[in-house]
C-alpha cells in the first residue's frame, strides 16, 4: 500500500500505534468487565442472543444510545490478545536484520526483554499493594502468590494460575514466554520448508488442536466464562495460537522481500481485514466458531488497524508519538490491572458517574506508572547485577598463594620453557589482587616480556658462573 513506502521509522511508527492501542483497548476491556462484574461475556448461543445480552449488559453503564456505541467495542476488547500475538510473530523476524539467527544470544536477549519488566513491576508494585490492602482492609495477595510472582519462571505454568493472584492479565506472560522460546525452531522450519508450507502445517496442527480442545477437552477460548470440566486450560498453550504467530512471522518475511498485504493498495487491505473481522466476530458465539473465531479476528483486526495507522504516521507529531508510546506497551499491560482494581473497587464502587469520569484518568496513570517502569527497569537491573556481581566474587574461593622461593633480579640467568641462555634485563612490579613481577629477557637475540611465573631461575648456569669466577680468582692469585 502507499503508505508503506516511506522510511522505515514510518513503518516502526505505525506498529508501534497498533501496540499502544491494543493496551489500551485491553485495558478499557477489563475496566468494563470489573466495573459491570463480567456482565457480558461471548457464550455459544448465536450471534443474535449474544446482541440482546450486550444490550442488557450495557445497561449497567447507563440508559443510553451513547453510551450503548461507547461501550460496544470495550466488550471485545480481548480480541487484541491475539494481535499481539500476530504483531510479536512479525517483529520478531524483523528484529534480525537479515542476519543469521544466533539461538544463544536471541533466547538471552529476548527472555531477558520479557522478564525483566515483569520482575521490576512486581518487586516495586508489591509493597505498595500490601500498603494499601491494610491502609483499606481491602484485597492483598497472599505471601506465596507475591513470590510466585517476584520470582517468575521459577514457577512456570502454562495456566498463569499462580499469576493471576498478582494480576489478571499476566496469565499471557507464559503465553509470550512459550512463542520466544520455540521461535528459533520455527524460523529454521520457515528457511527449510518455506513459508508456504511452514503456514499450511502450523494452521493444521492449530484448527486440529482447537477442535480437539472444544469437542474432546470440553474447553473454551480465555474470553468466555462458562462452566465446563476443564474451562479455559486447553486455549492456553501455544499451539492454540500457533498459526496466527507463524502468520506474523510469514508476513514479515514477505514484508523484506518488498511482497505481502503491507503492500497491498489501501482499498484491498481494509476489505479484506473487515472480511475477516465479520466472518471471526460472528465465530465468537459458538462451539465450532470458537474453533477459528481467534485465527480471524487478528487478521482482521491488524489490517484495519495498519490503515489506520499508517495514516496517522503520515502527522509528523501523531509519528513521533506513536513511536514513544508504543515503547511503553509492555509495562502498559502490565500493569494496567493494578490501576483499575485499586480505582474501582475503592473509589468508582457503583458509581456510573465516576466510572466514565475516572476512565480516562486510569488510562492516563496507567502510562504514567508504565514510564516510570520503563526508567526504573535499566536502574535495577544494574544494582541486581551489581549485587550478584559482588555476591560472586565474596564467594569464589580464591586460589592458594605460592610462597615465593626466587625474586628477579636484573641479570639474573633463567629458563624459559626449560630453554637455558635467558637473561633478566629489566624488571616493572604490578599490583593487582597480588604482587606481580614481570620481567623482560633476552638470549642475545630474542626480547620477550614475561611474567615471573613463566621463568625459572637457571640454577646450573649460575653455578658454572660461580665456579669460573673462583677458578678465575685462584689463576690470578697464584700468578
Amino acid at each position: 500500500m502507499a503508505a508503506v513506502k516511506g522510511s522505515s521509522s514510518q513503518r516502526l511508527a505505525w506498529l508501534e500505534g497498533i501496540r499502544i492501542f491494543a493496551a489500551v483497548m485491553l485495558l478499557v476491556y477489563h475496566a468494563q468487565l470489573l466495573f459491570t462484574d463480567y456482565a457480558f461475556t461471548p457464550k455459544p448461543l448465536g450471534l443474535a442472543a449474544n446482541l440482546r445480552l450486550i444490550e442488557v449488559a450495557s445497561d449497567r453503564l447507563g440508559h443510553n444510545l451513547l453510551t450503548y456505541i461507547l461501550s460496544f467495542p470495550a466488550w471485545f476488547g480481548f480480541q487484541f490478545v491475539d494481535v499481539f500475538i500476530l504483531i510479536s510473530g512479525f517483529s520478531l523476524v524483523l528484529s534480525l536484520k537479515g542476519k543469521p539467527l544466533e539461538v544463544g544470544s536471541f533466547l538471552q536477549h529476548r527472555l531477558l526483554r520479557i522478564l525483566w519488566p515483569l520482575w521490576t513491576v512486581a518487586w516495586l508494585s508489591y509493597p505498595f499493594l500490601w500498603a494499601i490492602g491494610i491502609a483499606t482492609n481491602s484485597y492483598r495477595p497472599d505471601l506465596w502468590y507475591v513470590f510466585a510472582g517476584a520470582s517468575f519462571p521459577l514457577l512456570f505454568e502454562y495456566s498463569g494460575e499462580l499469576l493471576l493472584k498478582s494480576s489478571g492479565p499476566w496469565w499471557f506472560v507464559p503465553l509470550i514466554l512459550s512463542f520466544a522460546l520455540i521461535f528459533p525452531f520455527l524460523w529454521h522450519l520457515l528457511r527449510r520448508w518455506g513459508s508456504r508450507n511452514l503456514l499450511i502445517v502450523s494452521l493444521a496442527l492449530t484448527i486440529g488442536y482447537r477442535a480437539l480442545a472444544v469437542y474432546k477437552f470440553d474447553g473454551h477460548p480465555t474470553y468466555v466464562v462458562l462452566d465446563t470440566a476443564t474451562d479455559w486450560l486447553p486455549f492456553l498453550p501455544f499451539i492454540a495460537k500457533l498459526s496466527t504467530f507463524v502468520l506474523g512471522m510469514v508476513v514479515a518475511r514477505a514484508y523484506r522481500a518488498g511482497q505481502g498485504p503491507l503492500f497491498w493498495p489501501t482499498r484491498w487491505v481494509l476489505g479484506f481485514g473487515i472480511l475477516f473481522y465479520v466472518m471471526g466476530f460472528i465465530c465468537q458465539f459458538s462451539r465450532l466458531g470458537w474453533v477459528f473465531a481467534d485465527l480471524l479476528l487478528p487478521i482482521g483486526l491488524t489490517l484495519c488497524c495498519m490503515v489506520a495507522f499508517q495514516a496517522l504516521a503520515q502527522i509528523r507529531l501523531a509519528k513521533s508519538t506513536m513511536l514513544w508510546l508504543g515503547a511503553h506497551s509492555y509495562s502498559y499491560f502490565l500493569i494496567h490491572d493494578f490501576v483499575l482494581d485499586r480505582t474501582i473497587n475503592l473509589v468508582v464502587e457503583d458509581s456510573r458517574v465516576l466510572y466514565w469520569l475516572l476512565l480516562p484518568a486510569m488510562i492516563v496513570a496507567t502510562l504514567l506508572l508504565a514510564m516510570v517502569a520503563d526508567h526504573a527497569t535499566p536502574l535495577l537491573q544494574r544494582v541486581v547485577m551489581g549485587i550478584l556481581r559482588d555476591l560472586d566474587y565474596v564467594l569464589t574461593i580464591a586460589p592458594k598463594i605460592q610462597i615465593r622461593s626466587w625474586l628477579p633480579q636484573v641479570g639474573d640467568r633463567v629458563r624459559y620453557r626449560n630453554e637455558a641462555g635467558w637473561t633478566v634485563i629489566k624488571i616493572e612490579r604490578l599490583l593487582d589482587d597480588k604482587e606481580v613481577f614481570l620481567c623482560q629477557i633476552t638470549d642475545g637475540q630474542r626480547i620477550l616480556w614475561l611474567n615471573e611465573d613463566d621463568l625459572e631461575p637457571d640454577t646450573h648456569s649460575s653455578l658454572n658462573d660461580s665456579s669460573i669466577s673462583r677458578n678465575g680468582s685462584k689463576y690470578n692469585s697464584l700468578s
